[in-house]
């Protein structure tokens, strides 16, 4: 037998670290404000970060990060695989209790977290038994005031009397867990979902293919790196020696600062991140390629065409927390340039095909059987591949249940194109029965987005005596628009059936998301419900 040390090598996005510390040690890797780190000086950042690390934690202990994109957040990524434990990126935005929640489901043995966010940490180190440390990190770019919060001493203090020495990139088990993601926890207790070395490779793989990263790329952190890794991007940019511009927070300003000033050319992010950049008063075409990949819900077409408009490339993607973000892509066909503007925006509507380290996508009934490649059929979108999670942490019941048949189940429902491209129609709890029809939200939103004067929406269903359920629109019209009810009602009457269409249309400030973009139906349910709109 030949020897496998010569033939083979476990796979970790770790390896992508050390390859671009060696082939372009020079070369910016992070601009963050005034600092900025050569791929060398990242690469030793890390390994000293990975040393203060290994002193304090067994391999597999769990180390929670809670901080904005800045580049410790992105070492981080790199320094806690590195030194045998597994990532936690913490969502900024949950509250002290969320915190404590996940803090005492993971049992993790260290917290850094970022000054400004010290506060929500206050009581963790005395509930927790544990917790260790927490440690806090200190950044030039917030000028907030201090939290009265005690703290084990501040990274840049551990990493000043961090040693020299060095740790290996490989690794034993490839399969074995590199980071711990939570989600949302929307309809219940939020769930960890554990990334492998394999999968976190590939995907960061199947990103930089699909997204077009080289070592041209100038990535802008539109995207929260808790947010699956930032899909896992911290990697990707990373394996194609790419620059990564960090960013504290997502405003007009900065981002428009980000895209004259530094040479953005690639960002991700929710639709919302699109308004933004389209809406803004400082709009303007640009001279140089600006790719934006999105996902969540797709972009209205108002805001593609104001996009095009500025010279800017939309992707649209589709995933979960459960497969690393992203899983397929709208992967654009030449033909679509001879469509008009609303036949091609409702192709760029769709979800697309497994990315190239996926496999498939299916639609399947509750028999997991496929339902036919129509375009109208419904059924639940199933996944699965070396870009699925390992499973839930400390949730043998949950995970057996995602995983039944062999496949990874979705819960969202969806159809299957004739040319194979898949269509998410709604969440399984989303989905509005009316008079015994089910009516997709997804289609109902795409049919009312496709007005000009329409700028986001969310579409849910509320209880009616006549017909179980009826759906309601909330609408956010673009800026400077006076489209009333009954004008986009009647405009929706032309491209749905009649059971379809909402006769209850609202028009607020904004609409609730969450931490990620997702516009959470379920508080709007709740405000339909007390509002008791007249039709």
């Amino acid at each position: 037998m030949v020897d496998t040390q010569a033939n083979h090598s476990e796979l970790t996005p770790l390896r992508f670290l050390e390859r671009s510390a060696e082939v372009y040690p020079g070369k910016t890797a992070v601009v963050h404000g005034t600092r900025s780190y050569t791929y060398r000086e990242l690469e030793t950042h890390v390994q000293r970060f990975a040393q203060v690390l290994a002193s304090r934690i067994e391999p597999g202990d769990r180390v929670a990060v809670l901080a904005p994109n800045t580049p410790e957040m992105l070492m981080a990524h790199y320094a806690v695989p590195l030194a045998g434990g597994v990532l936690i990126a913490l969502n900024t935005r949950l509250s002290a209790h969320e915190l404590q929640y996940i803090m005492d489901h993971s049992e993790a043995k260290l917290l850094f977290a970022d000054t400004e966010l010290l506060e929500n940490t206050e009581n963790l180190r005395r509930d927790n038994p544990t917790l260790q440390a927490l440690i806090e990190i200190t950044d030039d770019q917030f000028t907030g005031p201090r939290p009265d919060v005690a703290v084990d001493g501040t990274l840049q203090q551990l990493l000043s009397a961090a040693s020299d020495e060095r740790l290996g990139y490989a690794i034993a088990d490839e399969r074995a867990p590199i980071t711990l993601n939570y989600t949302s926890g929307t309809t219940g207790k939020p769930k960890g979902v554990l990334y492998s070395h394999r999968g976190s490779y590939l995907n960061s793989l199947g990103e930089a293919h699909h997204q077009g990263f080289t070592a041209a790329t100038r990535y802008l952190w539109t995207l929260p790196m808790f947010h699956c890794n930032g899909w896992c991007t911290p990697w990707a940019v990373t394996a194609a020696g790419g620059t990564h511009l960090c960013l504290r927070a997502v405003r007009e300003d900065a981002v428009w600062d980000a895209i004259e000033q530094l040479d953005t050319t690639h960002l991700c992010g929710a639709p919302t991140v699109c308004s933004i950049i389209a809406d803004s008063s400082r709009a303007h075409q640009l001279d140089a390629p600006l790719r934006i990949t999105t996902a969540g819900a797709p972009p209205s077409p108002a805001i593609i065409s104001k996009l095009q408009k500025l010279g800017i490339e939309v992707v649209h993607v589709y995933g979960l927390t459960e497969v690393y973000g992203p899983y397929t892509v709208c992967e654009y066909q030449d033909e679509w340039n001879e469509l008009d503007p609303p036949a091609r925006a409702a192709k760029l509507a769709r979800q697309g095909v497994g990315m190239i380290t996926g496999e498939s996508a299916r639609i399947v009934d509750e028999n997991m059987v496929d339902v036919p490649a129509d375009g109208s059929t419904m059924g639940e979108i199933v996944l699965r591949g070396n870009m699925v999670m390992i499973g839930y942490y400390r949730d043998d019941a949950a995970t057996s249940e995602a995983f039944r048949g062999g496949w990874f189940h979705t819960g969202d429902l969806g159809v299957m194109h004739p040319d194979g491209y898949i269509q998410v129609r709604d969440r399984a709890k989303d989905i509005i029965i009316s008079g015994g029809e089910n009516i997709s939200t997804i289609e109902v939103e795409q049919a009312l987005a496709s007005h000009p004067e329409v700028l986001d929406l969310a579409v849910v269903g509320v209880a009616d005596e006549k017909w179980g359920e009826r759906p309601v629109a909330y609408v956010i019209r673009a800026s400077g628009s006076s489209l009333d009810a009954q004008t986009l009602i009647s405009f929706a009457r032309e491209k749905l059936a009649g059971y379809k269409v909402p006769r209850t249309i609202i028009f607020p400030q904004d609409l609730p998301r969450t931490s990620t973009g997702k516009v959470q139906k379920n508080v709007l349910r709740a405000q339909a419900i007390e509002q008791q709109p007249s039709a």
